[in-house]
């Protein structure tokens, strides 16, 4: 199969909707108040779900309508989970960090004062 790659932004959404599936919790708004709460970065949910209709499209993610919540009002979340296409890619990006990490001579440290 063709290897696909991924931006830094959708291998951090991929890695959020494998965390979050754990616990049944992978869906739009918890996957940006988590990668918030992980990156500091400032999220809107509209590029989360702009990131997730690309890796659905990818074949990397799946997505199904949840039951109907009274927290919202009877409206159903979508939830996705990763596929196992996915979770190939997330560990092929995995070995390949890892070995270019092992490769360095000397660990990056950081300075703290100029």
């Amino acid at each position: 199969m063709k290897r696909t790659y991924l931006g830094e932004f959708e291998e951090v959404v991929l890695l959020t909707v494998a965390v979050l599936e754990l616990e049944h919790r992978a869906y739009g708004v918890a996957i940006t108040h988590e990668i918030i709460g992980e990156t500091g970065r400032s999220v809107r949910l509209n590029q989360i779900h702009a990131a997730l209709q690309r890796l659905e499209e990818k074949g990397m993610v799946k997505s199904e309508m949840g039951e109907p919540t009274a927290e919202r009002g009877g409206r159903r979340k979508r939830l996705f989970t990763v596929t196992a296409y996915g979770r190939r890619t997330m560990q092929e990006i995995q070995d390949v960090r890892a070995s270019l990490w092992t490769r360095l001579i000397s660990p990056f440290k950081l300075v703290t004062s100029l």
